[in-house]
């Protein structure tokens, strides 16, 4: 797999950046040092940090992490120019320079923000600078916060087709976690499959006075990357020498390897991850094996009913009589359309809907990704 690796994100946390007795300063020095050692390798690298926060609570002297938006938004906009300051020096010394990406979610929804970020990304990383990215937390509120940096550093491999995205933390990987609350055992090497024993064993948030998230959160940015088709590294940062281990192929951590052949064109990433639905087709059982076991388009037969109000060309979600998500598509026929084709076959089209320029999926393959666990 580590062949094949061309494109990196590295994803650090707050803790190895302002948790630990040497200053932020060095922290970020190290690890900058770190990640241009992977740049003379040839790898193009995407930093996404945590720490805006927790600079900013340095800054302010504040002893516990703020728990209300407004003073998240004030410590984020006080640390984030610390923080940048620090990268673009540490960048300077060794010869290049660190551009900065501020984001929310708002930001990766939207199709040509979407791109816009892409392109921007691609620019830089084409021109030798090394992207920093953060969410932009002095303007982020709930419906706009990605919630959590490991997720966002799983979007942002798939947003520009990583690799392989390293997650950096304070604990040496995943660990199996015993019955009866015994603790904690082995740690899981390699991990083939996210299962839901898997999500069982990992843990929330771990409540301490920096940091959001949790092994749950990167099980959960794991099995987005898996579904791109990429890999996924968790591994102790405490020394950032580790990021050489990891591309020598070390025993280290846990690395989540996704399936051969898995990985998503750029439409169906977009669709899978960051695509807003507009409505819900709900289908049979039919059409749900024929959908995930099979491969196959949607057809109208196979749709019980119609929820929300959206026009042709958007994306809708596609799920079972359980409500459970089965894939996301884009539909070539809008939600009132649909109430009257729905259950019908192909061939009664014309006469419900009149005309002659008709579709004979509501949902053609091409343009639909499975999302369920499952799938």
């Amino acid at each position: 797999m580590l062949k094949g690796v061309r494109r990196v994100v590295v994803k650090v946390g707050t803790q190895l950046l302002m948790g630990g007795k040497t200053g932020s300063e060095e922290r970020v020095a190290e690890l900058v040092a770190a990640l241009a050692g992977l740049r003379r390798r040839g790898l193009e690298v995407i930093l996404v940090t945590s720490g805006a926060i927790g600079a900013g609570m340095r800054i302010l002297g504040t002893a516990k992490r703020p728990s209300h938006i407004p003073g998240l938004q004030a410590h984020a906009a006080v640390g984030q120019c610390r923080l940048m300051s620090l990268y673009e020096t540490a960048c300077a010394k060794l010869g290049f320079h660190a551009g900065q990406l501020l984001l929310t979610a708002a930001d990766v929804r939207d199709r040509d923000r979407y791109l816009n970020v892409m392109h921007c990304l691609h620019e830089m990383l084409q021109t030798g600078i090394l992207p920093v990215i953060n969410e932009n937390d002095s303007v982020s509120v709930d419906e706009i916060q990605f919630g959590n940096n490991d997720t966002l550093a799983a979007l942002v491999g798939s947003m520009c087709n990583a690799d392989l995205v390293i997650l950096l933390t304070t604990i040496d990987g995943m660990h199996e976690r015993l019955p009866e609350a015994a603790g904690f055992g082995r740690r899981l090497s390699v991990v083939p499959a996210v299962t839901p024993r898997l999500r069982q064993m990992a843990m929330g948030t771990d409540g301490n006075a920096l940091s959001v998230g949790g092994m749950i959160t990167k099980v959960h940015a794991a099995e987005m990357l898996m579904k791109s088709g990429a890999a996924m590294w968790i591994a102790c940062g405490r020394d950032f020498a580790v990021l050489n281990d990891i591309l020598k192929g070390a025993d280290v951590g846990s690395l989540f390897v996704a399936a051969d052949g898995a990985r998503l064109n750029a439409q169906k990433r977009f669709l899978a991850f960051f695509s807003k639905p507009a409505g819900d087709v709900v289908v049979d059982a039919g059409a749900e094996k024929a959908l995930v076991a099979q491969g196959r388009s949607l057809l109208p037969s196979g749709i019980t009913a119609v929820l929300g109000s959206f026009k042709r060309g958007a994306t809708v979600r596609v799920v079972n009589a359980s409500g459970l998500e089965l894939a996301k598509g884009v539909t070539n026929y809008d939600s009132a359309e649909l109430a009257l084709i729905r259950g019908r076959n192909t061939h009664e089209i014309p006469g419900l809907l009149g005309g002659e320029h008709h579709y004979e999926e509501v949902i053609h393959r091409d343009h639909l990704v499975l999302t369920s666990a499952e799938g």
